[in-house]
Order: structure tokens, then sequence, then C-alpha cells
């Protein structure tokens, strides 16, 4: 090579060896489908589970005539939602500890890194903030296929826009900025983040909190609307 650049008076380059790139998954290392999703049929099931339980709940109260009877009954409209939110939100969290543990760990033997009990924690959160939606809807429609129609344009946006099927952050800067304001969006991140990772509290602190400050907004809407419908 000297000898060539003597000869042509250029200078002699000297090349560097090759670099082999290796891509290496961290949390998924095999790759496996199965892995991801389980745990996101298990969250997309929670969050429509919630949102259509407690909506139908209202709304089969007023088709079939049964509200004039909380009308007359000494609850006021705020232990009547609770009732509602609390027996629809108990066999959720029910079910879903059990599909997280028999389904996914036992049956299918899929690897589980974080705290279920914390899990289980914000599931309760979400649910919260979640049974809340679907009561406001519920007050929203006047019938069963009118809140039909809300529910499932609100899941399916929350189902798609809330970074469980796309990755939040190859959306647009504002389309982050407004899912911020869905709790589905919590709930999928921490959710994440404590089966895949392994975090703890100290890290998904943020979205539990962020869930609960949308329940009591959710809360606020939903009975303000409730003692409308019983006022009906």
């Amino acid at each position: 090579m000297q000898e060539v650049a003597a000869l042509t008076g250029a200078r002699a380059v000297s090349v560097p060896p090759a670099v082999n790139l290796v891509m290496r998954t961290k949390f998924n290392p095999n790759l496996e489908s199965a892995s991801f999703m389980a745990v996101m049929q298990i969250i997309n099931s929670i969050t429509m589970l919630a949102m259509f339980l407690t909506g139908a709940a209202i709304i089969r109260e007023r088709e079939h005539g049964t509200i004039e009877h909380l009308l007359v009954m000494p609850l006021t409209p705020t232990e009547v939602m609770a009732a509602k939110v609390w027996a629809n939100g108990l066999v959720i969290v029910v079910a879903a500890t059990l599909s997280l543990s028999v389904i996914v760990q036992w049956l299918l033997e899929l690897p589980i890194a974080g705290s279920i009990p914390l899990f289980v924690a914000g599931v309760v959160i979400y649910l919260f903030s979640i049974t809340s939606l679907g009561i406001l809807l519920a007050t929203l429609g006047r019938s069963m296929p009118q809140f039909a129609l809300l529910a499932f344009t609100v899941n399916i946006v929350m189902n798609l826009l809330s970074g469980g099927n796309t990755p939040l952050d190859s959306m647009p800067a504002g389309m982050q900025v407004l899912m911020q304001i869905s709790p589905a969006t919590h709930f999928v991140s921490f959710s994440q983040a404590i089966l895949y990772r392994g975090a703890g509290i100290d890290v998904v602190w943020r979205d539990f909190a962020a869930a609960a400050v949308l329940g009591v907004l959710f809360v606020a809407g939903a009975l303000s609307r409730f003692r409308k419908t019983l006022a009906e």
C-alpha cells in the first residue's frame, strides 16, 4: 500500500477492522410474542370489563325501572355508586389475579419479573378510575345501545393509543400529551414496568398517583351526572 501511495502521491489510509453489531432484547430475549400478548390481553380485558360492567349496571337499573327504588331508600348517590364500583371491581381484581397467576405463570409458564401484589394494588387504583368513567358514560347514554356505542368508542381509543399496542414514544408529541388524561395510559405504563422489568413502587408511584387523580375527577363528574339521573 505504501508503494502504491508513493507512486500515486496519495496518503495511505488504514482501514479499521469490521465491527460485528449484535442486537440483544433485554426484557424478552427470545422474542416470544406470548410473553407480551398474554399480559397485554389481561390489561386490555381489565379496562373493557371494568367500564362495561359498571356502566351496564346503571343502565339496567334505569331500563328495568328499579332506579326509582333507589330514590326511596336511605342511600346517597355516593353510596349507590360506590356499591356498583365495589361489587364489579372486586370481581375484576380476583379474575385478574387468578389469570396472571394460574394462566400466565402456571399454564403458559411465562416469567413475571415483578411483584404481583404491587400490580394488584395498581389494578385497584386503576379500577377506581375506570369504573368511575364507566358510570359517567352510563349517565350520558339513555339506553344500553347508546351506552355501548359510547363505551366501545372510548375503549378502542384508549386501547390503541395508551401505549399497549403501539409505543407511546412513537406517537406525535401532541398525542403523547393528550393521552396523559387517559387512565389506561398510566395503567399500561406501570403494568409493563412491574410485570416486565420488575419495577418497584419507587418507579411506578407517579403513574399510581396520576391514575388516582384522574379517578377523583371522574368520580366528581360521575356523581354530578348521577345525581341528575336520580332526580330525573
